[in-house]
């Protein structure tokens, strides 16, 4: 663990799709760093198994609420009663995703327009539905959003999760301005290939692209899910109180995207 133990003592946090991949190690990493944290996904198998690893492996007591990032009035729903679990809501972290790979000529208005209600819409859901209790935090609000390296210039058989990241990074920088004055922080993270998610599983691994992925990345390995947790606990932390509107890239220097 790269911060000292009690970093986020008496916050409370709500992350997004925590139940598994990149999500659920950014939830070890807060609770382990005394935030009290809840989850929220749509299947609460997934949701059980997670807060039994969490509290048998981890030793951390983890809240849990079943919902749809998609349905904004469920959202309201979801974040009022998290908020009252946890004694407020200090940080969001929206990491629910979707994708999957398909040539744009053939992507359906379906798969692009389910990409796009979770990524992008379930993310503005769920900031619009945890304001009020962002707006309360002591020591300002912080929100923090997952997006993607690629989204930054192009992503073959992706358009439909490049959209989507790209307009939840230019909200992310919206909220920096309007939100500002309540103290709230908005910034987010670009994960590169990261070993052991879904995403690096199906879209890399899958489809044959492992080697050409590592020799797009300077540093020569996949990172690892703490990776990403590091750097929120950065932009959640005190050492991020004056980051707002920004980019954080945890990518090894990646290529993968560039010509």
């Amino acid at each position: 663990m790269s911060f000292a133990a009690g970093t986020l003592q008496g916050k409370s946090a709500v992350v997004t799709g925590g139940a598994t991949g990149i999500g659920a190690h950014i939830v070890r990493m807060l609770g382990s760093l005394g935030a009290n944290v809840g989850i929220v996904s749509r299947k609460e198998e997934k949701l059980r198994a997670a807060v039994d690893a969490f509290k048998s492996e981890d030793g951390i007591d983890v809240k849990w609420h079943t919902g749809d990032v998609r349905d904004s009035e469920g959202m309201k729903a979801v974040m009022a009663n998290f908020a009252e679990a946890l004694g407020g809501i200090d940080i969001l972290i929206c990491n629910a995703a979707g994708n999957f790979i398909c040539p744009t000529e053939e992507l359906s208005w379906n798969g692009w327009r389910t990409v796009i209600e979770i990524d992008l819409n379930g993310t503005f859901n769920c900031c619009q539905a945890a304001l009020p209790y962002l707006k309360e935090a002591v020591d300002g609000g912080r929100i923090v959003s997952i997006s993607a390296t690629a989204a930054n210039f192009g992503w073959p058989g992706a358009a439909h999760a490049g959209a989507a990241k790209s307009g939840i990074q230019n909200l992310m920088k919206t909220l920096a301005v309007e939100w500002g004055e309540y103290g709230i922080r908005a910034n987010y993270i670009s994960p590169g290939p990261i070993e052991g998610t879904e995403g690096v599983d199906r879209l890399i691994i899958a489809q044959g692209r492992s080697k050409e992925a590592l020799d797009k990345i300077p540093l020569g390995t996949f990172g690892e899910g703490e990776d990403i947790a590091n750097a929120v606990v950065f932009l959640t932390s005190q050492s991020g109180r004056y980051v707002s509107g920004a980019e954080l890239a945890v990518d090894g220097g990646n290529q993968w995207s560039r010509k």
